[in-house]
């Protein structure tokens, strides 16, 4: 299957989001999100970006298998909760 790459300004992804990640979803269309005719953001198939994701770092392999079998047992964090420990994990690294 031939891999599909639109070119969309990031105004027009926005107002079409929920067609835009269908496409992406369903078709494995690729979109690249412009701003004034600069890219400045990519949407993906999910399973496409773990496959790449995982070309970059094996580990990440490790790391996403574990987050979907917590997802699975439902010992997901809160998002506001995982930031805060993001920050905090952040905040230690700088000092």
């Amino acid at each position: 299957m031939k891999s599909v790459v639109h070119r969309i300004p990031l105004t027009r992804a926005r107002i079409n989001l929920g067609q835009v990640v269908r496409r992406a979803r369903v078709n494995r269309e690729y979109f690249i999100l412009e701003k004034d005719g600069i890219p400045v953001a990519g949407i993906m198939n999910v399973d496409d970006l773990e496959d790449y994701l995982e070309l970059l770092d094996p580990g990440v392999k490790k790391q996403i298998e574990k987050s979907s079998a917590e997802y699975r047992r439902g010992e997901a964090r809160e998002a506001g909760k995982f930031l805060a420990e993001l920050r905090s994990q952040r905040a230690k690294r700088r000092k």
